[in-house]
């Protein structure tokens, strides 16, 4: 099995149908083995100088850091913001199974 790191991308996005369909073009692509999706959250940010609030969708993206370039790449080119949140969070899994099935599922 790859020794390869396992990181999580957090990414917001306009709406749940917006989440969803950029976790579809991830996993369809193979980038990713598994994205979670949380609808309704309430964001408050300083946007062209400007206090905002608005809802959003919030997607975890569970992926390997050699797929994290084209990932972000993906997320880009289908998302509706000019400046989308894609954070990288590099994560440890102490349950190998799961490492080994992600690993798996993103190996095309």
């Amino acid at each position: 099995m790859s020794e390869e790191r396992i990181v999580f991308l957090y990414v917001t996005t306009s709406s749940l149908e917006e989440a969803q369909k950029i976790g579809r073009i991830l996993l369809e692509r193979r980038l990713c083995a598994c994205v979670n999706i949380y609808n309704g959250v309430q964001s408050m940010y300083w946007w062209q100088g400007k206090l905002e609030s608005s809802q959003e969708a919030i997607m975890i993206v569970k992926t390997r850091e050699g797929l994290v370039e084209e990932a972000e790449r993906a997320i880009r080119d289908n998302h509706s913001y000019t400046c989308p949140c894609i954070a990288k969070i590099p994560v440890e899994i102490p349950f190998k199974a799961f490492e080994e099935w992600l690993i798996r599922e993103t190996q095309g």
